[in-house]
């Protein structure tokens, strides 16, 4: 499969018999997908299943043993620049500096991004994540989810084309979670860029994906809408096909009732 890199409706991110592996262990076996446009993408699966490694492929940490990653029709590799400057990320183990300031991290990292007008744009942010109280606090002294508010800020800085959310709520109480889901579903509807989201909690990933590819022994075993894909399988919930994926990668025909 070789990607494209034809300018008219093109993926955000286009991932194309992506391979990893380390000596004889395969962590990522040959997956293929695309994120859209104002697409957000759940990329679930039980621990060790790929996720990080993908993601970190994703993200220029890792290269990929074979295939071919673009992020708005830039090659990671080979266009590392173009493809990484179009990309942004947030996650509950990837905490800002905790010696500096909120603004002072913001300004940081707007000025890697090449962020122009930077103030105005850390301003909105501050608002926008009910962060305006705390911008002259050291981010070490933040609640957790008042850091995952500043990550989530970070994340934005760039207006990034792909945006990529590793558990993003994990962190947040339930109210601020909910707020939290619908800025982010607005930002992909109005600006138009993709979103590749992983998360643990199923409810979640029903509300905010419109599409979800579960993964599990490096490879990918199903993807659809998470508010179908369940009963496609036969399955009770997202949570009891995840759950029983994970204990059995094999089991993804629909189940039958008994004397059916």
């Amino acid at each position: 499969m070789k990607l494209t890199h034809a300018a008219t409706a093109r993926p955000v991110l286009q991932v194309a018999n992506v391979h990893k592996h380390y000596g004889s262990k395969i962590a990522v076996a040959d997956i293929s997908f695309e994120v859209a446009a104002g697409e957000i993408v759940g990329l679930l699966g039980p621990n060790g299943a790929g996720k990080t490694t993908t993601i970190n492929m994703v993200l220029g940490v890792l290269e990929a043993s074979r295939g071919q990653i673009l992020i708005d029709g830039h090659d990671v590799m080979r266009q590392r620049r173009r493809a990484l400057s179009a990309t942004n990320f947030a996650a509950v183990y990837a905490p800002l500096p905790g010696n500096l300031t909120v603004e002072q991290n913001l300004r940081i990292f707007g000025l890697i991004y090449g962020v122009r007008p930077l103030q105005m744009r850390i301003d909105g942010l501050l608002q926008q994540f009910d962060l305006l109280a705390y911008r002259d606090t050291r981010c070490g002294v933040l609640s957790s989810g008042e850091q995952t508010r500043v990550c989530l800020a970070k994340a934005l800085l760039n207006q990034p084309r792909l945006l990529l959310l590793d558990e993003p709520t994990a962190s947040l109480d339930p109210a601020t979670a909910r707020d939290i889901r619908l800025q982010i579903q607005r930002i992909a509807r109005e600006q138009g860029g993709g979103i590749l989201w992983t998360s643990h909690n199923m409810t979640e990933v029903e509300d905010v994906c419109d599409r979800v590819l579960i993964l599990s022994q490096g490879r990918v075993l199903l993807q659809g809408d998470p508010r179908t894909l369940a009963s496609e399988h036969g399955a009770a919930s997202l949570e009891d096909l995840f759950v029983r994926l994970a204990r059995d990668p094999g089991a993804t025909a629909p189940k039958r009732e008994a004397g059916a």
